[in-house]
């Protein structure tokens, strides 16, 4: 078997955490310790959280805010369903996973950064949301494997009751909150019932080609 080769670390802002960007072959893995966090043949999931947002969407010139480059899946794909007039916040904390987004994973970027429709901020999403009133038709969060923070603990607090109401606020009338997670977790689909949002939950195999594990996306409309 070809061992997998070291590229580079990142220490997670606010939490100390150190990140790997492994390469095997053409395959790259983003892990934290034993975890791993993002997989490039896992790519399915991560897209259907912005194409499935976007066939949810009724304006012609959404507003999007997406929450956590990883490796670009979920931008690729909602530039390529987005019309030219759309708009796309990415919002990242760890600036090493774009510098490997535009380094030793270029071909997997495939140019999307530079996108005129894309703006890139190296900020906390939470940051973003809590200063856009009505802002956005769409927030899509995928910055931890869950509600439950894994790479970062103040990941929780864009899952707690205080943080879905900051992103209710964040949207405009009818907008859609969209939430990926590595697995179910039905204390937090309540939760957002109980935000007041109008909550379906989609089970979504991971690869692109309907197979591997099924992960989960929640998309809460703003009522």
């Amino acid at each position: 078997m070809t061992p997998s080769e070291l590229l580079g670390t990142a220490r997670v802002p606010g939490g100390g955490e150190e990140l790997r960007l492994l390469r095997r072959g053409d395959d790259f893995r983003i892990v934290l310790d034993r975890n791993e966090l993002m997989n490039s043949r896992m790519s399915g999931s991560e897209e259907a959280l912005a194409t499935m947002t976007g066939e949810r969407l009724a304006t012609g010139k959404p507003r999007l805010l997406i929450g956590g480059y990883g490796m670009g899946f979920t931008l690729r794909a909602a530039l390529a369903a987005l019309g030219p007039e759309a708009s796309v916040t990415v919002a990242e904390l760890v600036p090493e996973i774009i510098e490997w987004a535009r380094g030793p994973m270029a071909a997997l970027t495939a140019g999307c950064l530079d996108d005129l429709r894309v703006g890139l901020v190296y900020n906390d999403v939470a940051a973003l949301i809590a200063g856009a009133e009505g802002g956005y038709d769409a927030v899509l969060l995928d910055v931890d494997n869950g509600p439950h923070g894994l790479t970062r603990s103040a990941n929780d607090r864009l899952y707690s009751a205080a943080g879905l109401a900051a992103a209710k606020r964040a949207l405009a009338a009818g907008g859609v909150l969209a939430i990926w997670s590595a697995w179910p977790d039905p204390p937090f689909a309540r939760r957002l019932a109980q935000a007041g949002f109008a909550v379906e939950e989609v089970a979504v195999r991971a690869r692109s080609n309907g197979k591997g594990p099924r992960h989960v996306i929640w998309f809460a409309t703003k009522r």
